[in-house]
This record gives C-alpha cells, structure tokens and sequence, in this order.
C-alpha cells in the first residue's frame, strides 16, 4: 500500500509526487490521460516555487531550460508607462523562469515516480486509517488503498471531494487569442495597455515569446487573423503568427482543502484569471508547502501544521484570484477618456511606491509560502 497516492499528473501533481519521493515518502500517481500534454499552458515560475523545488532538486534543470526574466515593462499609447523590476526584489530567485509546460513536465517527470496512464478515479473512501481510491483503468474496475490521497486532478477532479455547488464559479465574459511564437524582445516582458484591449508578451527560450491579446466577449471567428491585427495595432509589430488559439477565464476557490485523509490542491481547488500567471504557481505552492507536513503526519501520526497550511493556502487563494480579476479588468478595452484616466492613474502608481508593492504582488510575494 502506497503512503500516498496522487490524483494528477500535471505540474502540481508532478512536483507534489517528486518531492515526496526526495523525502523517502512511497507515492504513486495515477493520470486519466493516456499521453502528456493538454490542461494548461503556463510558462512563468515565479520565485517563491523555484525556492520550494529545490527540495526536489527540479530548480536547477528548469533554471537550464528557462529564459530568465528580470525585468517588464507597462506600456500604453507607444509610451513606456513605467518598468517592473524583478530584479530589485529581496529573494532567493528575483527573477520569473519562463519556459514551456511542456519542459516543465518533462523536468518534474524524471523526478516522480513513474505515473500510471490511463487510470480515471471515480470514488474516494476514507475509513480513518485510509483512503480507497476507486478507479477504472486498462484492465477494468480496480481499488487502490493508501494512507493519503492528494487530489490535484484540476477542476474535472472537484467532483471526488466537493459536493455540486459547494466550490462556486464565476465564468468572465472575457475572451483572448494566443500563441507562441518566434519574435524579437529580448527577455523583458510587455504588457501593452491599449485602448483596444491588453496585449500581453512574454519571452520563451529560443527567440519564441508569448503572446496574449484581449479580444472582447464574443466569439472570435478567426483567431489567427484577429491576433496578427492585434499585435500589429497595439505594439507595432509584424510578427508571422502560423496559428493561435482561444480561451476565457473562470475563478473559483473552494471553502476547504481537506477532508481527513483527502486532501485537494491546486486547480481542483481554486482558478484564477491566467491573466498574471499566478495559477500554476498557486497550485505548486499548495503542493511543496504540504509535502513537508505529509511527509511529518506519515512519521508521527499526527496532522501538526495541516490546519494552518490549510488556512495560509485559502487565503494565498483569494489574494491571487482578486489580483488575477484586477488584471482582467485592467485588460479590457475602453473609451477614450477612461483609457486616459487608466494610462495616468496606472503611471502614478507604478511609478510611485505603490510600483514596488505590485512587483512584490505579481512576483507572489505576497503569498504566504513566500514567508517560509
């Protein structure tokens, strides 16, 4: 009987399995997908992870792999509003780690114990002592007992610990084009507050960046040629952009992580606006500021810590998604007196002390693992 299984295979799953692997905990990991990839497409790891995935020894090889980015600029009307100095911050990492998921899978996939594909848990019991896991995999019905079951599934995973209703959702009519591509910047990030809308760029190894353009609340029939306009419109430039995608925003952060011996983290527990790029690293820290406490509750029998990780990790929440909604609602398009009134609001106060505070704020900082 494994100590404790984890619902998940993404990132957080990942990072959750391979650092309690590092702390001799036995974990294995169970994934509904059969291949990697789909979920998510974050590319920034803030500071405040890099220092917690130490412990596993990920920081290093994603430090290999990453573009760093030590400074961003707000812009708006061709003008530079004022810079983001990640640099200047007093951390371990003052620096954001931007590279694709895609190796940040691959990284924490060396590290954790080797997943089982293809497994889709239905059900979790906890008897007291612990949790039966029922599950359907390649060979059929199967029930799998363990100690602990962490469930960080993302938000199709809610089901298993929440009843229907209790994490409540707010869908934002908000819509934006994406892609990745091959385009000059260097590695500063730039938001461009336009009038139109946000668009957003961030840089990827190998010359590619980011890019992210607010686009309305209706449909976007071509997002390709929506997202060429908008990077010619709003940062002047031509960039070849062979495909993009689409996505809206949700936020949602649920009322408790812990049932017992099940325990949720990440996306099956809270969304926030991706505008940011604070909720991969949300749920990280959910999962590299438990192991430790798992790995103690497997030693000692006793769940010392979990009350107030539990306590620390809804407010980090509620503190991310309320930043992640400023974000959205800073992005979209506006008349042309409240675009004025943003652009001169927006200066003063990143280019004041508030300026300092913000960096802190998107760097996460401000989030309670920072402390630890």
């Amino acid at each position: 009987m494994p100590e404790v299984l984890v619902v998940g295979a993404g990132p957080v799953g990942l990072a959750l399995a391979a650092d309690l692997r590092a702390r001799a905990v036995e974990v294995d990991v169970v994934e509904k997908r059969t291949a990697i990839g789909g979920g998510t497409r974050a590319i920034g790891i803030h500071s405040p992870a890099l220092a917690h995935l130490e412990a596993s020894g990920a920081t290093d090889e994603l430090l290999a792999r990453a573009v760093r980015i030590e400074r961003g600029e707000a812009r708006a009307d061709g003008r530079l509003l004022a810079e983001i100095r990640f640099d200047r911050l007093r951390a371990r990492h003052p620096y954001v780690a931007a590279l694709p998921q895609a190796d940040t899978v691959d990284v924490l996939t060396r590290l954790a114990p080797p997943v089982r594909r293809g497994v889709a848990v239905t059900a979790l019991i906890d008897d007291g002592a612990s949790v039966r896991a029922r599950a359907v995999g390649p060979h059929g019905d199967e029930e799998i007992r363990a100690r602990f079951v962490v469930v960080a599934s993302g938000w199709a995973g809610r089901e298993l610990v929440y009843r229907p209703g209790a994490v409540r959702t707010h869908e934002y009519p908000d819509r934006y084009a994406m892609a990745d591509v091959v385009a000059p910047g260097g590695p500063v990030a730039r938001v461009h507050l336009e009038r139109a809308g946000v668009l957003e760029s961030f840089p990827l190894p190998d010359g590619h960046r980011r890019l992210v353009a607010w686009a309305g609340t209706d449909e976007i029939p071509d997002a390709t040629a929506f997202l060429r306009r908008a990077v010619t419109d709003r940062a002047g430039l031509d960039v070849d952009i062979p495909a993009a995608t689409t996505f809206r925003v949700r936020r949602a952060v649920a009322p408790a992580l812990r049932r017992g011996r099940v325990i949720v983290v990440g996306d099956a527990a809270h969304e926030v606006s991706p505008i940011g790029g604070q909720g991969m690293n949300l749920g990280l820290l959910d999962a590299l500021t438990l192991a430790p406490l798992l790995s103690r509750w497997l030693r000692t029998d006793a769940p010392d810590g979990l009350a107030r990780w539990e306590r620390d990790r809804l407010a980090s929440a509620r503190h991310a998604a309320r930043l992640a909604a400023l974000n959205t609602f800073l992005g979209r398009a506006l008349g042309p007196g409240a675009h004025a009134a943003k652009t001169a609001a927006l200066r003063t106060v990143l280019r004041g002390p508030g300026g300092a505070a913000f960096t802190r704020a998107y760097a996460m900082q401000m989030d309670r693992a920072a402390r630890s």
